[in-house]
């Protein structure tokens, strides 16, 4: 009862033949429904930017996707396009069962600021609400699964520690990104604050 699975951005844009695929990201969708299936509180996050979103490099002159600029909030990795509020790129993977998830966390939608985490905006300062709607449940421990490993679920894992819960990363049901070397980073990042690593 005091448990709850988090669902990280399992989108179409993130899987194979979407905007920012990941590699073999369609490949966890039955796991995932799978542990939808055994956890009794589920809550899923969705990517949901605004047309123009100051983190897509469409919106930098000169500038390349995965290459990085500096914003008020600190360094911003600049991505393609991707997960438009509305969009089919922006829905839910068709082969995920989420309809038993209680609450969809939206993030990324405000234009000037990006979101990687469950928890709190890029500024590590603006929460998403996520963190009290889970201590109004009694939630303790959190489990995630999704995508991207080494950013929204590496992220997540690391604001729900700072923010009191007992956090666990099911490791195969997660794929990364892997930019210059992400993968392994987060990995040492998250086993440094005390995220479980299933």
């Amino acid at each position: 009862m005091t448990e709850a699975l988090i669902v990280i951005d399992l989108q179409n844009d993130f899987c194979p033949g979407g905007a920012l695929a990941v590699a073999g990201g369609d490949e966890i969708v039955s796991l995932v429904n799978d542990m939808i299936g055994r956890f009794e509180h589920v809550v899923l996050t969705q990517d949901w930017h605004p047309k123009g979103h100051s983190s897509f490099a469409s919106q930098h002159p000169g500038k390349n996707p995965f290459e990085t600029v500096s914003m008020p909030y600190g360094e911003q990795t600049l991505w393609p396009d991707h997960c438009v509020q509305g969009s089919e790129g922006a829905a839910f993977h068709p082969g995920l069962e989420w309809t038993k998830a209680e609450l969809v966390i939206r993030k990324g939608f405000r234009m000037r600021i990006d979101s990687y985490s469950a928890f709190f905006e890029n500024d590590h300062k603006t929460p998403t609400g996520l963190a009290g709607y889970l201590k109004e449940r009694g939630i303790s421990q959190v489990t995630f699964a999704g995508l991207a490993t080494d950013f929204c679920v590496a992220y997540s894992a690391l604001d729900a520690v700072r923010s009191g819960f007992t956090a666990i990363v099911e490791m195969k049901a997660c794929r990364a990104i892997d930019l210059g070397g992400s993968l392994a980073a987060m990995t040492d990042r998250m086993k440094a604050a005390g995220v479980k690593l299933a």
